[in-house]
């Protein structure tokens, strides 16, 4: 996705935005000198260790390391992708997308799609005040215990009886009649175009941004079918959007958990009872992108099913669609309701605190694995060992390696007692990823300039004998000394947007938290740097006088290179300054 903005439109974004008021729109903010502090937004704290630093149009947390610049934090925050960060920034900048992006679409632009789907939805919240048939509608969710502030949270309509309603407030705009088709608001079929949604209370289904992308909605006559959804179209994928999950995240960016049940009317009820962080799948088994999305955005998740027998089959799906992301550092939990009850059900009749605690000790993914495996076996034979053997091998291979994976092994090898056997066939388990940053000189040089270009005139006094040094790091300092070159008044959010989807960004990104550089205070940077540099030249020029002493003893130098071997061999405080 980044591919499709050029780097120089991100830099010329972040020089537009204020990260102040981008963030300070989400966190509360206090002035701390010329940084602005508060609480941060990814961790649960009580003292303040989330800066954000204006000079550097960056933000950083002593806390818990998150770090980066204004897009950075609406992907993080927001949950959005690179692209919809992009454009989001570009909308508050007053900035077009370059003319590239819309060249190469990825697909229909959504914007018309939306448009059109927000003044629908604001057409049936409209209605549930105002139409005359209304009056069953606000009867119905009365009924359901919801207050009026929770319904205008969730944004509740009203869709009229009749055919037409839609298309009478649209009047005669043939082009926006066509929209309204492929947004799925109407339906054209022999010559003729009605409403889908017809006497039904409306469940506006919102995207990680707050956008209208689709709609659910609730019979309230005896009519099949009872919910009805938006098809799939251009913004709206059942596969990948989560109904709540926006206005779980506007309630609290802290919440212990996500809860994931089966309707629109559970998350609402359990939102009313202040349980305000469940979401639920619109119509579709839980995906691989519904876990992603649902696993980054909570501490813990909990999935929630009838205790029945056709229950426990649907958490077992859910179990196995689960597996390949399960690493154990996000809890995976599974609730059994009590027979003929739902969540709406449950928490009116026992109150939000029992529901809680049920949440609490519900049943953990690896329990709820074995569980399941060991019904119907009996362990005390060897058939039945290796029974579970047999089944349980193939799930636990599509656990992601690790600890957790090292963990259900030899839960198995205690039930079967064949640990090397699960062991072959599951497969070694890969070295640790590397998670430390060591600050090599070169290292140091890096992250210092990225954290303060203006550094860079110092290091460019020196001489770049650093040059000579064979390591991946001499390009990226090059070519971070000589961007700032060119653009001397560059911001180090810009400067690290420059790398974004090149083979530098990571370790750029690495190099770009401030908490590497806590150690040095403000006024010993400067130092630091042309300390570093310096180390770096008396490395670039041992090497340089081992190459010039080798093809001195196989044929001559040139004059310069004579002058090289020379300014090699002299003492390093004078090798490495510059005359």
């Amino acid at each position: 996705m980044a591919g499709k903005f050029p780097s120089d439109f991100r830099e010329r974004l972040l020089e537009r935005i204020e990260i102040a008021d981008v963030v300070g729109a989400r966190v509360q903010l206090k002035k701390a000198g010329g940084l602005l502090k508060g609480l941060c937004p990814f961790h649960s704290e009580k003292t303040p260790s989330f800066v954000v630093t204006p000079s550097r149009q960056t933000y950083h947390c002593f806390g818990c390391g998150a770090h980066g610049n204004a897009i950075d934090f609406l992907i993080e925050h927001d949950r959005l992708d690179f692209r919809e960060a992009i454009e989001e920034l570009a909308q508050q900048a007053g900035l077009e997308l370059p003319t590239e992006t819309a060249a190469a679409p990825t697909g229909p632009d959504p914007r018309p799609y939306v448009e059109i789907l927000e003044w629908a939805a604001a057409l049936y919240r409209r209605q549930l005040r105002e139409h005359p048939q209304a009056r069953r509608a606000t009867d119905y969710l009365r009924g359901r215990g919801l207050s009026a502030d929770v319904a205008a949270r969730f944004g509740l309509g009203f869709a009229p009886p009749g055919w037409g309603f839609l298309l009478k407030q649209l009047g005669q705009r043939r082009e926006s009649q066509a929209l309204l088709e492929r947004a799925g608001l109407v339906i054209e079929r022999d010559n003729r175009c009605y409403d889908r949604f017809r006497d039904r209370v409306m469940f506006p289904i919102r995207d990680r941004r707050g956008r209208v992308i689709g709609f659910g909605g609730r019979i309230l006559d005896e009519g099949e079918p009872k919910y009805l959804n938006s098809p799939e179209s251009p913004v709206f994928h059942k596969g990948r959007e989560l109904y709540g999950l926006f206005e779980a995240q506007q309630a609290s960016r802290q919440h212990p958990r996500l809860l994931v049940v089966e309707g629109y009317m559970d998350v609402i009820a359990l939102a009313q009872f202040g349980i305000p962080y469940a979401v639920a799948t619109l119509g579709t088994a839980t995906t691989p992108e519904h876990l992603t999305r649902l696993l980054r955005s909570a501490p813990e998740l909990v999935f929630c099913f009838d205790g029945d027998r056709a229950g426990r089959q649907a958490a077992w799906k859910a179990l196995e669609q689960a597996l390949p992301q399960a690493t154990g550092q996000t809890p995976i939990r599974f609730l059994f309701l009590p027979e003929g009850e739902d969540p709406d059900s449950l928490v009116r009749q026992e109150g939000s605190a029992a529901f809680e605690q049920r949440l609490e000790q519900a049943t953990l993914l690896s329990d709820f694995l074995f569980e399941h495996l060991q019904a119907e076996r009996d362990l005390s034979s060897e058939e039945g060992q290796a029974g579970l053997d047999a089944a349980a091998r193939p799930l636990l291979g599509k656990v992601p390696a690790g600890t957790f994976r090292d963990l259900l092994e030899r839960r198995l090898a205690k039930l079967t007692g064949v640990a090397s056997v699960a062991r072959r066939h599951l497969g070694p388990r890969p070295p640790a990823p590397q998670t430390s940053t060591s600050l090599t000189p070169m290292r140091l040089a890096i992250a210092l300039l990225l954290d303060d270009p203006a550094l860079a005139a110092q290091a460019l006094a020196e001489p770049n004998d650093w040059r000579e040094i064979e390591s991946p790091g001499v390009q990226l300092l090059s070519e971070l000394l000589d961007l700032i070159s060119k653009h001397p008044d560059i911001s180090s959010a810009s400067l690290r947007e420059h790398w974004r989807d090149t083979e530098q960004d990571t370790i750029v990104k690495k190099l770009s938290n401030s908490g590497l550089l806590a150690h040095i205070p403000a006024e010993g940077k400067r130092e630091e740097l042309v300390g570093a540099i310096r180390r770096l030249n008396r490395e670039g020029l041992s090497i340089l006088r081992q190459r010039l002493l080798s093809k001195a003893s196989t044929g001559g130098l040139s004059s310069e290179e004579r002058e090289q071997l020379r300014r090699s061999l002299k003492p390093p405080n004078e090798a490495v300054t510059k005359n």
